[in-house]
């Protein structure tokens, strides 16, 4: 059996089993656009340089039994990253949500199974913010994993709160008995006034192949912030595409970082749509990579209201035969006058055999307008090698601190201190310092 046949299957199980009106219509929608696009190939413009349809030859499975996987919290243990114990923690164990695994410390939080959200007092948040990705991403992939929404999560943040805790999202993949096909969905919500910070990680645990295929969309109302920290440091066997959609539906400030160090094939789409004149967003990514590594980083700023600001700033480092895609799009519609928008991915190749293709884009509908995109693809500084060297310090070490200076302004972005530190290890780590 193939895996198109045995996800069509898998999916009239899912209807069957279904009672949700809303999410159950939405699936059927999302199928059927599936079912047209299917996987996306190199034939599309927006994959152009990142080949996913290869792996769905493998045969893959959707794990529903926990039992069956044998995860234990001393799996969990192996996985922590540091302040687990002081933060609010989201565990997805092959894209299902497992509260048993899970923990709320915070009174300014409420998080629930999305559809329970989709059935008492969230059920209006749920209709109007579920699925707006879409509108965005129109093909195979984001239709596969709204087909299949299931123990998904929701995360409301009080109105007028800032969260004393961070949410730590964990998705996990248990790959220890098969290749995994994972699909974990999450909606945010940040109420207006509120402050809340989110960091979420990767990992897979096992030999066989994983493939996650995630969606989390977060609706920030006025005068609301949101703080996302994305860290990526999976296997070599691990395939994630990761899509982020931020709407800004009142005036707010939302930053994004996204740090990407290591796994197989990484795509990240990250959309950020300022619904709200005067809204400020910022977007940083560090993408550090080596072996046969690839990552794909697709960005979106959609102005479309006047007066916003949005600076985004991507940097890269390449060895091996390892290869990076940055694909940066900015939109100023014909109302969204005196926008401010800056756009930049600086990347640094260390081997002959890296590659990196990259492709800012302006789209301008409006004459008022600051608007700047840039890219680099060069070399580490021969002259500043040099002179580190010339007082004493070996090859290795002078390159090192280079890169380390290179990837320093995306870093220090990070605004809580132990997920700055842990970070700046695994950084040195890969760079071997």
């Amino acid at each position: 059996m193939n895996t198109i046949t045995y996800f069509k299957e898998r999916f009239e199980q899912l209807q069957a089993d279904s009672v949700d009106t809303h999410i159950k219509a939405m699936r059927d929608e999302a199928f059927n656009e599936f079912s047209q696009k299917g996987i996306p190939t190199v034939k599309h413009e927006e994959w152009k340089y990142t080949r996913i349809n290869d792996f769905f030859i493998k045969d893959y499975q959707f794990s529903t039994d926990l039992k069956e996987q044998h995860f234990t919290k001393e799996d969990l243990q192996h996985l922590k990253m540091p302040g687990h114990d002081n933060a609010n923690v989201i565990t997805f164990i092959n894209g299902h949500y497992h509260p048993e695994f899970s923990t709320l410390r915070s009174d300014e939080l409420e998080i629930m199974p999305l559809q329970e959200a989709a059935h008492n007092q969230f059920a209006p948040i749920v209709e109007k913010h579920l699925g707006h990705s879409a509108d965005y991403h129109r093909d195979g992939i984001n239709a596969l994993n709204t087909a299949f929404i299931q123990e998904g999560v929701f995360v409301h943040v009080l109105k007028g709160r800032t969260a004393k805790h961070p949410i730590y999202m964990y998705n996990i993949t248990d790959a220890r008995s098969g290749n995994i096909f994972a699909q974990p969905r999450v909606l945010v919500h940040v109420d207006e006034n509120a402050h809340v910070q989110m960091v979420e990680t990767f990992a897979t645990i096992g030999s066989d192949e994983s493939f996650t295929n995630q969606v989390i969309e977060m609706a920030v109302e006025k005068d609301a912030v949101l703080e996302l920290y994305k860290i990526q440091n999976d296997a070599p066997n691990s395939t994630v595409v990761s899509t982020t959609h931020v709407n800004q539906v009142g005036t707010s400030i939302a930053n994004v970082i996204t740090i990407s160090l290591s796994g197989g094939l990484v795509r990240n789409n990250l959309n950020m749509v300022m619904d709200a004149p005067n809204s400020l967003s910022n977007m940083y990514g560090l993408y550090l990579q080596k072996g046969h590594t690839h990552v794909d980083n697709h960005t979106v700023v959609d102005n479309r209201q006047p007066n916003c600001v949005s600076n985004e700033l991507y940097k890269g480092i390449l060895d091996g035969n390892s290869t990076g895609v940055f694909n940066g799009k900015i939109f100023v519609r014909q109302i969204a006058q005196k926008t401010n928008a800056y756009q930049s991915n600086k990347n640094i190749l260390l081997s002959d055999n890296a590659s990196v293709n990259t492709k800012p884009q302006l789209e301008i509908f409006a004459d008022d307008v600051k608007c700047s995109h840039g890219c680099t693809v060069g070399q580490l500084d021969e002259e500043a090698l040099f002179y580190l060297k010339s007082r004493g310090i070996s090859d290795h070490t002078a390159k090192a601190l280079l890169l380390q200076g290179f990837a320093l302004d995306i870093l220090e972005k990070i605004k809580p201190s132990e997920i700055r530190l842990f970070v700046d290890e695994l950084v040195q780590k890969q760079l071997s310092l």
